[in-house]
């Protein structure tokens, strides 16, 4: 007789024990609790930690000018605007923060949404239609995939920065509305999309192309506004799209892109419509993120400073980093125990680093996932050193 199959949606709830597992066991790296703001040191448990998972690149979460805007912003406008964009929630500083992020981007338009997650649910799920087609690189952020499930098109995704896995795909989809989403700055690689390659082919192909700078903006570029800009194609890419989480010190995000375009999502974004607005504090926080990274370019000088040192210091000991060249940094483990181990033997010698195992990677490429800050010091950097040193020796992952 067959065994009747539960019906209680709930059962697999029921049946995911693996996280359990791992805190019983005092392997659980996630949802940690920090007791103090995202500087180079936090305090865990009442113990003070070297933070190299975050990414305040610039340093600014704690700054005092963005601190002295947001608390302004809050005086003047409240703490919430309770309603969307699209109805009641349209402050007169998400106007003005629109303009200037268009101007700091070299676009016609910026629109901003609540965060940077919205934007690409939104942009992607309004711009492809069911006889088009979005093509994704297989190591695109969460969002970008879970855009293109929302919209109507077809999705095929090409090897990652494989250039002619990309020409392939748009070889074959010739006659079709093309939409290339990529990110400049891989998230969990920590290397750079091929943009020069990328912009060539989407020209000449017909393919319209978007840009994912979440870890770009403030980061790379000469005056840190991104991956267009370190190749010296502002002009060539259609959309840019940026989260205020990273460099901007704060939640939400934006699209930037000709005033066309800009409107027609304004209208069709889903997430942006349906949601309520950005807070008047992460907005003014945002501004005054952007005033201090145009004013402080020596900023991004220390960290690509603090960027090469640990680069090369991770080389020298004998590390997989694979192929980065950002502050985003993983030390390549292998197996997902592995590095849940290395998380939290990293945690006692007062290190506090991000893993990443899969799903989040491909299956034997888990990783300790680090990035860097301009406040980052000499100092404290080599104190990550001897602790990755100590404890990759203790786990045989170097000599």
């Amino acid at each position: 007789m067959a065994v009747k199959k539960s019906t209680d949606i709930f059962e697999k709830c029921n049946k995911f024990t693996r996280a359990k597992e791992l805190m019983s066991v005092g392997l659980y790296p996630y949802f940690r609790t920090v007791e103090s703001a995202q500087d180079p040191e936090v305090v865990i448990h009442g113990r003070r930690l070297i933070m190299v998972g975050s990414n305040n690149y610039l340093g600014l979460t704690n700054h005092p000018k963005v601190k002295e805007a947001a608390t302004h912003a809050i005086n003047k406008y409240g703490s919430g605007c309770a309603g969307s964009r699209f109805l009641n929630g349209t402050l007169t500083i998400h106007v003005e923060l629109e303009e200037k992020l268009a101007r700091f981007i070299g676009k016609d338009a910026a629109l901003v949404f609540s965060t940077g997650f919205q934007v690409n649910l939104g942009v992607i799920s309004a711009i492809v239609g069911k006889d088009d087609i979005v093509i994704i690189d297989k190591m695109d952020h969460a969002s970008i995939i879970d855009g293109c499930r929302l919209s109507y098109g077809e999705v095929r995704k090409f090897k990652h920065n494989d250039m002619a896995d990309l020409e392939r795909i748009l070889q074959r989809n010739d006659g079709r509305g093309k939409f290339i989403v990529v990110d400049g700055v891989f998230s969990m690689e920590g290397d750079i999309v091929n943009l020069p390659e990328v912009v060539r082919l989407a020209k000449a192909y017909g393919a319209r192309l978007m840009i994912d700078d979440a870890h770009g903006i403030g980061v790379l570029g000469k005056t840190g506004r991104g991956t267009a800009e370190h190749f010296g194609l502002e002009n060539e890419v259609d959309l840019i799209m940026g989260t205020y989480s990273k460099s901007l010190a704060s939640i939400g995000g934006f699209i930037a892109g000709s005033e066309e375009v800009v409107h027609y999502i304004k209208h069709f974004a889903r997430s942006l419509i349906f949601s309520a607005s950005p807070p008047p504090a992460s907005v003014a926080a945002v501004s005054a993120a952007l005033d201090i990274i145009e004013n402080e370019p020596e900023r991004i000088e220390k960290l690509w400073k603090n960027t090469r040192k640990m680069l090369q210091g991770f080389k020298d000991l004998g590390f997989r980093i694979g192929p980065s060249e950002t502050p985003i940094i993983p030390i390549l483990v292998g197996d997902n125990e592995t590095a849940f181990k290395m998380a939290m033997m990293l945690e006692e010698e007062g290190v506090f680093a991000n893993v990443a195992v899969s799903p989040a990677v491909p299956d034997g490429r888990a990783l300790i996932r680090t990035s860097y800050m301009a406040t980052h010091t000499e100092e404290q950097l080599e104190r990550v050193i001897i602790a990755f040193e100590k404890v990759g020796r203790a786990l045989g992952l170097i000599p």
